[in-house]
């Protein structure tokens, strides 16, 4: 599975933005995706997942700082994940990646080291 992110910029306090991610390699249903940050100087951090769960059916999760502010969605005609970041605030500052696995593994999946295959990220930058 290859990964591309776009949509990262610059963006003020209390802004939106929204990123991309498009996959391609693999029949894009079975695969599950999330999103991580890295702020500077910081360790890579989950963001969002949204897990196939077999079937039609995904499950999303978010990490508590991002709850009620980003939104993880999919289109699987598309190819792609997304990310939907609204309120920015400047500690959300960082490099975002996409990164996805194929294949069932159900449940909650915040770990890098539980995603195969990771996109170059894309910087988001809020300003205060």
């Amino acid at each position: 599975v290859q990964l591309v992110e776009t949509g990262g910029g610059l963006v003020q306090t209390g802004g939106s933005l929204r990123l991309s991610c498009t996959g391609t390699g693999y029949p894009f249903s079975y695969v599950s995706g999330g999103w991580f940050r890295q702020p500077p100087g910081k360790v890579r951090e989950f963001v969002a997942a949204i897990i196939w769960g077999g079937g039609d059916g995904y499950d999303t999760y978010s990490g508590d700082s991002v709850k009620d502010r980003f939104i993880i969605s999919r289109d699987n005609a598309k190819k792609s994940l997304y990310l939907q970041m609204n309120n920015l605030q400047p500690e959300d500052t960082a490099v975002y990646y996409c990164a996805a696995y194929a294949g069932l593994k159900i449940g909650f999946r915040p770990r890098t080291g539980e995603y195969d295959y990771w996109g170059q990220g894309t910087r988001v930058t809020v300003s205060s």
